[in-house]
This record gives structure tokens, sequence and C-alpha cells, in this order.
């Protein structure tokens, strides 16, 4: 895998409450991603920028709203979150980021 590539993969932690009770329940983080990654790329950026070990990768494609810009009707971009668990004893600290 290029490592550059690697880079433009995980764009930033996306904290919601949700997010931030299963971080606290299940070791699981959620992160905004790239539309055109893989779950076999998310990982490997994952450890590659925190220095964590992995455990699996679910994602979903979160679809943008409609939205009314004055008289114009207006779509905001589709995106894609992932969820990442870590392994057993792994720690990752995002609000440092």
């Amino acid at each position: 895998m290029n490592q550059e590539r690697l880079y433009h993969v995980v764009f930033g932690p996306h904290v919601t409450e949700k997010s931030v009770m299963q971080t606290e329940q299940s070791n699981m983080h959620a992160f905004k991603v790239s539309v055109d990654s893989t779950k076999r790329e998310i990982k490997q950026a994952v450890e590659l920028l925190f220095e964590v070990k992995v455990d699996n990768v679910r994602t979903v494609n979160v679809k943008g709203k409609q939205k009314n810009f004055g008289r114009r009707a207006g779509k905001r971009k589709d995106w894609k979150k992932a969820y990442v668990r870590l392994a057993e004893g792994q720690t990752l600290d995002v609000s440092a980021e």
C-alpha cells in the first residue's frame, strides 16, 4: 500500500454523543474518511497515524441532506464514516489531535 495514500484516507475524528459512548463502552472510535477508501486502507491508516493496533473496522456511507439555499434546492455532499475498534489494551486520545 502506498504510504502517501494512507495519509489522505482519514480526515479526522467524528465526535458525537454516540461516538463518545462507544469509545467508553467498547473502545470503538469514529472517523470521517475518504469516500473511496476501503476497510483495509482505513485499518492501515489508523495504525500508521496513531500507532495503535486495530481489531476491526466497520464503515457507513452517509447520504448528504437535502437543503434549500434561498430559492434553490441543494444537497450536501455524501461522506463516509468508519468505526474502528482497537485491540485489547490499546488507547487513543483524539482530543489531543
